[in-house]
C-alpha cells in the first residue's frame, strides 16, 4: 500500500505483547496511520492483523542492523518493551534497550517517541516501577534532537491483564481473604481501553518539547478494588486485615491461587508497597476529550469480554521464554535428532471438527491422556515458583501461535 502524503508511518515495538497487540488491532482500523511492526517473531503476528499492516520487521532492540532498518521513514515509533521476563539483570538490559532505541530514533530523524511507563517515583520505587522510570529518562534525555511523550499508568485492567486475573481469582476463589499490610497501599487504576485511547491519541497531541502525562481514574487501593470486583461479579466475600505477611510470603499467596508465577508476582507485589498515584493534571490539560471509565465500569466491560471469548491478548502473550521464540533453522548436517510421528485418522470426522478437538486441549478441558499426571506436574511446577496449570488459555476454543497453554 503506498502511503498518501497525509498518511504518518509509526512503528510499534512489542506489537506481539499485552499492549502491543491492542494497539496494533486499533491502528490498523485507521486509514491515516501506515503500520510497521517490530517483533522478535512474526509468526507471533495473527494472520488477522498481518494483511492490515503494511510491514513486519524481525528483530530487537540490542540489533541495530534490524533497528535501523525498523526506524526508515517512521514519524512515531512506540517503545512497549520491557525486559524483565530475560534471564540476568532486567534493569541493565532494559536501560540499554531504551538507550539504542532513542539513538535509532534520532538518527533517522523519527518525529516521536511514546512510552508507556509506571506511576511512581525513584525514592519509594520497587525495582521493577524503578527500571520503569530509568527507561523513561533515557528515551527522553535527548530532548533537543527528539521529543518523547512518557505516559506513566498504575494498575491495568483489563480481560487477560496480570492485575485482573489476580482480582479476578482471588475473588472468585476465595470466600474469606486474609489481606496483609499492601493491600491498603494507594494507586489509581485504569481500564485498558483508556490506555489505548491515550497511546493513539499522544501521536497527534499537540505539545512542544517533551511530555510526562499521569493516566488514571479515582485513587483506590487493592482490598477496595477486590470488594468492588466481587461486586460487579455478584460475589459476598470477606477481606480480613492482618498487620504483616511479608512480600514474599504474600507472593507465594498469589501463586497458589492465580495464573501469575512467582517473579511476576514479586514485582507486582513490590510495586503496591508505596503509593503509585498521579504527579500531574497533564492528562486532562492535553488529553480533554478522553473521560477514563470508572473502576467497576473497567472490571464489568474486562469480566464481559472473558465471557464472550473476546480476549484480545493476555499478560503472558510477552513471555521470553516462550518456545515459539525459537527460530527454525536448516540442519543440514542431520545433527539433531527428530522424532515425527504421523497416525493416519480416517473414522468419518471431518477434518476440520478433529482440528478443533485438538485446538481444545488444556485449560478447563483438560488433556487427551493422563490427567492426573498432568495436574501433578502443574502442581510441582508452581511449588517451584512457575506458573503451574492454572495460567489457562486465552480462549478456549482457539489457539494461535504463541498463545500460552497451561505452562
Amino acid at each position: 500500500m503506498l502511503d498518501s502524503p497525509t498518511t504518518k508511518k509509526i512503528l510499534i515495538t512489542g506489537a506481539t505483547g499485552y499492549i502491543g497487540r491492542r494497539l496494533t488491532q486499533r491502528l490498523s482500523e485507521k486509514a491515516s496511520f501506515s503500520l510497521r511492526l517490530m517483533v522478535r517473531n512474526q509468526n507471533k503476528v495473527q494472520i488477522s492483523i498481518t494483511s492490515k499492516v503494511d510491514e513486519i520487521i524481525e528483530g530487537d532492540t540490542f540489533d541495530k542492523d534490524s533497528l535501523k532498518a525498523a526506524m526508515q521513514g517512521v514519524d512515531t515509533a512506540f517503545y512497549l518493551i520491557h525486559s524483565m521476563g530475560a534471564k540476568g539483570d532486567y534493569g541493565h538490559l532494559d536501560r540499554e534497550s531504551a538507550e539504542n532505541f532513542r539513538n535509532s530514533c534520532i538518527a533517522a530523524g523519527v518525529r516521536r517517541i511514546i512510552y508507556l511507563g509506571g506511576l511512581g517515583v525513584k525514592q519509594t520505587a520497587s525495582k521493577h516501577l524503578l527500571s520503569r522510570i530509568e527507561t523513561g529518562e533515557i528515551l527522553s534525555e535527548e530532548s533537543g534532537k527528539i521529543q518523547t511523550i512518557w505516559l506513566r499508568a498504575g494498575v491495568i485492567i483489563g480481560s487477560g491483564s496480570a492485575s485482573f486475573e489476580i482480582i479476578r481469582n482471588l475473588c472468585q476463589k476465595l470466600p474469606i481473604m486474609i489481606t496483609p499490610r499492601w493491600v491498603r497501599t494507594k494507586t489509581q487504576p485504569i481500564g485498558i481501553e483508556d490506555v489505548l485511547s491515550y497511546l493513539e491519541r499522544s501521536i497527534d497531541v499537540e505539545h512542544d518539547g517533551n511530555l510526562i502525562v499521569d493516566i488514571g481514574t479515582e485513587p483506590l487501593n487493592f482490598q477496595m478494588m477486590m470488594k468492588q470486583a466481587a461486586e460487579v461479579m455478584n460475589l459476598r466475600r470477606a477481606l480480613i486485615p492482618v498487620p504483616v505477611l511479608s512480600p514474599r510470603l504474600s507472593s507465594y499467596w498469589l501463586i497458589l491461587f492465580t495464573p501469575i508465577p512467582y517473579k511476576l508476582a514479586s514485582a507486582l507485589v513490590g510495586g503496591l508497597k508505596s503509593e503509585t498515584v498521579l504527579q500531574n493534571d497533564h492528562a486532562k490539560r492535553f488529553y480533554p476529550e478522553i473521560h477514563p471509565m470508572d473502576f467497576k465500569e473497567t472490571v464489568a466491560f474486562a469480566h464481559k469480554e472473558l465471557q464472550t471469548n473476546q480476549v484480545l491478548s493476555r499478560w503472558c502473550d510477552s513471555s521470553g521464554q516462550e518456545a515459539c521464540d525459537i527460530k527454525d533453522f536448516d540442519d543440514p548436517a542431520g545433527a539433531i535428532y527428530r522424532d515425527v510421528r504421523i497416525i493416519p485418522y480416517n473414522n468419518g470426522e471431518r477434518a476440520e471438527d478433529v482440528f478443533r478437538a485438538a485446538c481444545g486441549v488444556g485449560g478447563p478441558n483438560g488433556w487427551f491422556k493422563y490427567n492426573v499426571l498432568w495436574r501433578i506436574r502443574g502442581l510441582l511446577d508452581k511449588l517451584a515458583g512457575g506458573y503451574g496449570l492454572n495460567r489457562g488459555r486465552r480462549l478456549h476454543r482457539e489457539l494461535r501461535i504463541g498463545d500460552a497453554l497451561d505452562f
